[in-house]
């Protein structure tokens, strides 16, 4: 067989000593390495052998380095630690090889999240991390970002996902409880607002004047994520604007319905941002992002009355 270059005594002989010398003692390094104190003895003395020196001198209470011990101690610490920075330097990098992108809390739960699922199926070499954040300015470490706004002027990296419509629902109980005709019988029902710093957020005062719609609105429940409005909705709380395509599957199972046909399409669409444009990865995500929202929604661009 063919020497090897570095002519080392055998790794597992080395590693038993680094740790019986750094905790001078072999029970402590058996302890580190998962062995018996009879096996770090035995890899101990092997080295000794291999080296024709004394690297320890043992007494009935424990033992100690020799100089020569010492010597050599040092030595591999400086060895391990080289490469302890190599391997974190290689972890670092494959950590930076995941791709991540930013999103809202809705959009993650409601859109984002199940997409993702299906994009493992087929590139499951790809890692992606979300930074989720209910915030119009995305983090600068992000490679890409979902966000509801109107298109940019600078579209470079920047296309639309979907345009998404909203409507009043309810659950089905709430909905049989409040039978709804009008715009004003819808006004006087118990509404949840969904509150956000997300500029050109849609809210019920805008849904109704949209519709033609400026008496007074009720003023109930306030909640801040939209997650929690949903919910609230499906516990019977009250009416809550909904995304007919983000909410599709409460939807389309029955846990929310319809209260009137009436809808509104804002101004702002959902969007992709490309913010890591030499990113093979990064690209590929996007890419795959843009060709999925057109093959599954393309009828989320239908008109309605617009803001």
């Amino acid at each position: 067989m063919p020497k090897s270059p570095y002519d080392l005594p055998p790794m597992s002989a080395l590693v038993a000593f680094e740790a019986a010398a750094r905790h001078v003692s072999f029970v402590r390094a058996a302890q580190e390495l998962n062995v018996t104190p009879a096996a770090v003895s035995h890899q101990i003395k092997a080295l000794e052998r291999a080296l024709n020196c004394s690297l320890f001198e043992r007494h009935h209470r424990g033992v100690a380095l020799t100089e020569t011990g010492a010597y050599l101690l040092v030595a591999l610490q400086r060895g391990f630690e080289g490469i302890g920075e190599a391997v974190d330097q290689l972890r670092r990098r494959a950590m930076q090889a995941s791709v991540t992108i930013s999103v809202t809390t809705a959009v993650s739960s409601l859109w984002l999240t199940p997409k993702l699922a299906q994009f493992w199926k087929t590139h499951g070499d790809v890692s992606v991390a979300q930074m989720v954040s209910d915030t119009d300015t995305p983090p600068a470490q992000c490679d890409l970002s979902i966000r509801y706004s109107i298109l940019p002027r600078d579209r470079t990296g920047c296309t639309v996902l979907f345009r998404d419509r909203l409507m009043a629902i309810a659950s089905p109980g709430f909905a049989a409880a409040h039978p709804v005709t009008s715009l004003a019988d819808l006004a006087a029902l118990p509404l949840i607002h969904f509150e956000t710093r997300i500029a050109g957020w849609t809210d019920w005062q805008g849904w109704f004047q949209a519709l033609g719609h400026t008496g007074p609105l009720r003023n109930s429940h306030r909640v801040n994520n939209y997650l929690i409005a949903l919910q609230a909705a499906r516990d019977d709380m009250g009416a809550v604007l909904g995304w007919v395509g983000l909410a599709r599957t409460y939807l389309h199972s029955g846990q929310l319905v319809p209260l009137l046909p009436d809808q509104v399409t804002p101004r702002e669409d959902f969007h992709v941002t490309l913010h890591a444009p030499h990113s093979r990865r990064a690209r590929l995500v996007y890419d795959w992002l843009v060709d999925s929202a057109g093959a599954e929604h393309p009828a989320w661009h239908a008109s309605g009355p617009r803001l």
